[in-house]
C-alpha cells in the first residue's frame, strides 16, 4: 500500500512539474516528425449501381457501405514560423466493401488497399505552450490498390474491378502535449474528402460483362500517437 501511494505520489509530481515548466517552443525550421495509431471511419454515402447484362447498364439500386480500418501513420511537418508549419500524412489502410440497402444479398463485394498522402496547411495556436492546439486544412490524393472482387456472388472465375482514384479536400483539428523540449503526444482527427468509382468486369458468373457503382467515401480519421521535434 506504501508502494502504490509512493507511485501516485511521484507520478502527481512528475505530471505538476510537466504542467509547470515550459517546452521549448516551435520554431521556424523544426521538423516535427508523429507517429500514429489510426482509425479510418468511413461516413460513406453510396450511389446505385449498375450492372449490364446485355448492351446497355441497368440501374440495380444502391448500394454499397465501407469498413473502418486501424492502422499505423507518419506524418512529416515543417513549420514555416512558429504557428504556421505544412504537413504530409503517410499511410495506408485495407478496406472491404459490402452491399447494403437494396444490394445487402451481394454480401461482400470489393477488397482493396487504399494509400491517401494527404497534404495540410496547419496553423499552431500557442507555439510556447505545453498544449499547442492546432488546426490544418488541405488537399488529399486517394489511390486504389491490390482491389479484387470479393464475396460469394460476385467473385467467380474472370472476375475483376478497378477503383478509380480520387482528389479532394482535407480538414484537421488536433493537439501537441509536451512531455519535454522535444517529445510530445499528439490527437488528431481529419476529414478526408475521397469519392470513387469501381468498374467491374466478369462478375456473378459471367452474367454480367460490366458493372459500375460510385461511393462517396469521405473518412473520419481518429488518431493518437507520439511525436518528436528536430
Amino acid at each position: 500500500m506504501k508502494t502504490t501511494k509512493l507511485a501516485v505520489t511521484l507520478l502527481a509530481a512528475m505530471g505538476i512539474s510537466a504542467v509547470a515548466t515550459p517546452a521549448m517552443a516551435y520554431e521556424a525550421g523544426d521538423w516535427l516528425i508523429r507517429g500514429r495509431v489510426i482509425n479510418v471511419n468511413p461516413n460513406d454515402d453510396s450511389g446505385n449501381l449498375y450492372v449490364m447484362p446485355a448492351a446497355s447498364y441497368v440501374n440495380g439500386g444502391e448500394g454499397v457501405e465501407v469498413n473502418s480500418d486501424t492502422v499505423p501513420e507518419l506524418d512529416i511537418t515543417y513549420m514555416i514560423n512558429r504557428n504556421w508549419g505544412v504537413e504530409l500524412i503517410l499511410g495506408y489502410s485495407d478496406h472491404t466493401i459490402k452491399g447494403e440497402k437494396g444490394q445487402a444479398a451481394l454480401g461482400d463485394v470489393i477488397d482493396a488497399k487504399v494509400l491517401p498522402p494527404t497534404l495540410t496547411l496547419q496553423y499552431h495556436f500557442a507555439p510556447d505552450s505545453n498544449i499547442r492546439p492546432y488546426v490544418g486544412a488541405g488537399i488529399n490524393y486517394t489511390y486504389f490498390f491490390d482491389e479484387e472482387v470479393a464475396g460469394s456472388v460476385l467473385d467467380t472465375a474472370g472476375s475483376k474491378v478497378d477503383l478509380d482514384s480520387s482528389w479532394g479536400l482535407a480538414a484537421q483539428a488536433g493537439v501537441d502535449v509536451a512531455l519535454n523540449d522535444d517529445w510530445f503526444v499528439n490527437l488528431d482527427v481529419k476529414y478526408i474528402d475521397i469519392d470513387t468509382e469501381a468498374h467491374f468486369t466478369n462478375i456473378a458468373g459471367g452474367a454480367y460483362k460490366k458493372a459500375k457503382i460510385t461511393a462517396d467515401v469521405d473518412p473520419f480519421v481518429w488518431g493518437i500517437g507520439i511525436g518528436r521535434k528536430f
